[in-house]
């Protein structure tokens, strides 16, 4: 039943990556995005397919998976429902390394990003655990929530600080922070694949890793499972998989959250299909964000991450709500 809905899950999302080459904010017929998919004749139709959203579909489909394994990773290794590299904030530490890299360093080129945009991530989740984890009990789910918040107003607010020093960076920020697919060409595509792969890679092997985690300390020790190698293992693929997103297409939130949420409805709490699920349904999410932000303000755009941020917001409150989640 799982791998038949593996499959759907593919088909769906091959449907969804269809509709992101043959829907835009300029209506081409189908039959002409498809004769210049295959045989371009050159144009300003060829142009729009071959330049714009194709690239825009294969990142979509890259920052999408990345993101999704990177919300799956961290609610398994935390244990927290409510855990995402937004909400965590990962992104903002992402951005705040990559601001800094701009003003500081001058530095333009997507590779370069990329490292300091994980460094930026890594820090940033870092410091969140260690404040939700202070005072009495464990680093809860609320608490962990409250000390992202309180970690990204920070972030956030030196990022706005350095951009007062930068007119040029601020020009190049402001298209970056809202998150989005557009405006990036195939070779952003190719900077970050790698990167995505090998975080993909490390976070579909630590399915049963994070199984064990579930069950306690103890139990996990009892099943053999080397703990620490598995926690080792997620942070590198978290700082892999945000770092890259992040890098490319700004930060993007709540992919991380509803994907796993939504995917446990049909896999239950295995982590193995849930990491595999989670891989394929967020890049259709993302992707359907994506066309909806081209369609819903003709001939302008929506940014996808204000989509997203449309669609996560409510869906935060209700997990919050139904959950009942404890500081």
């Amino acid at each position: 039943m799982r791998w038949t809905g593996l499959a759907v899950s593919f088909a769906a999302l091959g449907v969804v990556a269809v509709l992101s080459i043959t829907v835009g904010a300029q209506a081409i017929p189908l039959e002409e995005v498809w004769q210049q998919l295959w045989n371009p004749t050159g144009g300003e139709s060829a142009a729009i397919v071959h330049d714009l959203r194709v690239p825009r579909t294969l990142l979509g489909l890259c920052v999408g998976t990345a993101l999704g394994l990177a919300g799956a990773l961290m609610q398994g290794l935390t244990r927290n429902p409510l855990a995402d590299p937004g909400l965590l904030g990962v992104n903002s530490g992402a951005s705040l390394a990559v601001v800094g890299s701009i003003v500081f360093f001058d530095v333009t080129d997507m590779r370069t990003w990329v490292w300091f945009s994980m460094a930026g991530a890594a820090l940033a989740a870092a410091a969140v655990y260690a404040l939700g984890a202070t005072g009495r009990g464990a680093a809860g789910p609320a608490r962990l929530v409250l000390a992202g918040a309180a970690v990204s107003a920070a972030l956030l607010s030196a990022v706005e600080a350095m951009l007062t020093l930068d007119a040029g960076a601020f020009d190049r920020w402001r298209f970056w922070d809202v998150g989005a697919l557009a405006g990036r060409d195939a070779a952003v595509v190719a900077e970050i694949a790698p990167f995505v792969a090998v975080g993909a890679v490390l976070a579909l092997g630590l399915g049963r890793g994070l199984n064990a985690i579930a069950l306690g300390e103890q139990a996990g020790q009892g099943l053999g499972v080397n703990l620490p190698r598995v926690r080792l293992g997620g942070a590198a693929a978290i700082m892999l998989l945000c770092g890259a997103a992040t890098a490319a297409a700004g930060p993007i939130g709540f992919i991380g959250l509803m994907a796993p949420h939504a995917v446990r409805a049909f896999t239950g709490p295995d982590n193995r299909w849930v990491l595999a699920y989670s891989a394929v349904l967020a890049p259709a999410l993302l992707l359907t964000a994506d066309v909806v932000g081209r369609v819903v303000v003709r001939p302008g755009e929506l940014e996808s991450g204000i989509v997203t941020a449309f669609v996560g917001a409510p869906v935060l409150i209700y997990l919050l709500r139904r959950r009942a989640v404890r500081l």
